[in-house]
């Protein structure tokens, strides 16, 4: 098992496929995916706030899949450290607590401007972009992202998506090194 960890933000969880790229590299091995339940409350909530036709009950069910499957995953008892914690953004301060007690080495979320270096470093914690975290775990094993990506794209049968398709929806998810890099794997022009 690696020994490289990394904690999802809720704002990389909220997308259904981000989330399901995410959990299937979590799956990999290449690293340790951490989260709480604090962050599956924030992008659950967030979710049926903007889209009603969803219901609890699913979302819910994605939270117990996401526990079950991916090893030692929920961070717990972190909840005393968030007041001591300094960030822009206060209702943030939840996420960097559970990544100090969770020993992680970085923070994958799209809200970089939320954890600056200055007040992440202290902690010896860094955030990323996914794309550029997935840029890295290519780096390590483009072989292990590739089958990862492979069974996420394989996955789609409601509708199904061509090879072409399921990249673009990548690449709506603000990846485009990643899009480009898998594209070469996969066989995309």
């Amino acid at each position: 098992m690696a020994h490289f960890t990394a904690l999802y933000d809720a704002c990389v969880l909220y997308p259904a496929p981000l989330r399901d790229f995410l959990m299937q590299l979590a799956l990999t091995d290449l690293f340790r995916a951490k989260w709480s339940n604090l962050i599956h409350d924030e992008w659950i909530n967030n979710l049926l706030e903007d889209r009603p036709a969803l219901t609890r009950e699913k979302l819910e069910r994605t939270r117990r899949l996401m526990n079950s499957h991916v090893r030692d995953c929920l961070v717990e008892n972190f909840e005393l450290l968030i007041p001591s914690i300094k960030l822009p953004d206060l209702n943030d301060r939840h996420v960097v607590a559970a990544a100090i007690v969770s020993r992680t080495d970085v923070i994958v979320t799209y809200n970089l401007r939320d954890f600056p270096k200055d007040a992440l470093a202290p902690y010896g914690l860094e955030a990323q972009h996914p794309d550029t975290f997935i840029r890295h775990l290519i780096d390590l094993s483009s072989e292990m992202v590739y089958r990862a990506a492979q069974t996420c794209h394989q996955r789609l049968r409601n509708p199904p998506k061509s090879l072409d398709e399921f990249l673009i929806t990548l690449e709506q998810q603000r990846l485009p090194q990643t899009t480009r890099i898998l594209g070469t794997l996969m066989g995309s022009p």
